[in-house]
């Protein structure tokens, strides 16, 4: 089974709306757990407009599951995750004003910094991922980058899906065939939700990980956020 690592960056969203402390972020992400969550995700970006820097610190204090942390690695951002020492850290090309991630890295342009940074958190016992695509000129040259594991942005996934699944599958299918020879592992994320979410699955056997936000809490609204997780889960077996 994939494991469903909970993005909680619309919860602190909506928190910072009104101020104050409600709806409470820890609070969320021991609930996530609890419901069956086997990870939380977090995307701590430069100007706090949802997860705030000190989040990081009080939710490292209480996620017992694997806690993700994911972001474009400016010096600030590399310093915080060797500070808090996550289980995995996830790097994603986004410039500082973006609203959200919707690009993969192109590893041919950027091996040099790529290694670098990925190298001190190795260093430091946290494993690696990086935001791709499947644009399959990237991924033939993964071997050249030292990271343990690539996350598919799925968002052509998803934008694809309703009209016509296997041809939003394809690429994501001979991608992955890819990436498992370099012994590389594969989360995904982006825009998937409850409805493509089990085909995704079982067209990409190999997918470890999925990272959910925004179509989660969403569903959640509705339904309550232990059935959605529940929900998410079972798609995944």
């Amino acid at each position: 089974m994939s494991r469903l690592s909970v993005n909680i960056n619309k919860i602190a969203t909506l928190r910072n709306a009104r101020g104050g402390d409600v709806p409470n972020l820890v609070k969320v992400a021991l609930d996530c757990e609890k419901f069956g969550a086997q990870g939380i995700t977090i995307h701590p970006r430069p100007d706090e407009r949802h997860i705030r820097y000190k989040d990081v610190y009080d939710l490292k204090k209480v996620v017992s599951s694997e806690f993700n942390i994911e972001g474009y690695p400016n010096q600030k951002f590399i310093d915080l995750v060797l500070d808090v020492k996550p289980e995995q850290v996830t790097l994603v090309p986004d410039p500082p004003g973006v609203l959200t991630s919707n690009a993969g890295w192109k590893v041919t342009e950027q091996k040099d910094f790529l290694n670098k940074v990925l190298s001190k958190f190795k260093k430091a016992g946290i494993r690696t991922s990086i935001f791709m695509e499947t644009d399959l000129e990237q991924i033939n040259f993964l071997p050249n980058i030292q990271t343990d594991r690539i996350e598919f942005y799925t968002g052509p996934y998803a934008a694809n899906f309703k009209t016509n699944p296997e041809n939003a599958i394809e690429d994501y299918i001979v991608a992955s065939r890819k990436v498992t020879q370099f012994n590389i592992g594969i989360n995904a994320g982006h825009d998937l939700d409850s409805e493509n979410l089990a085909y995704f699955k079982k067209q990409v056997p190999e997918l470890l990980e999925v990272s959910i936000g925004h179509a989660l809490i969403s569903e959640a609204l509705y339904l309550g956020l232990e059935k959605t997780i529940k929900n998410y889960l079972t798609a995944l077996r």
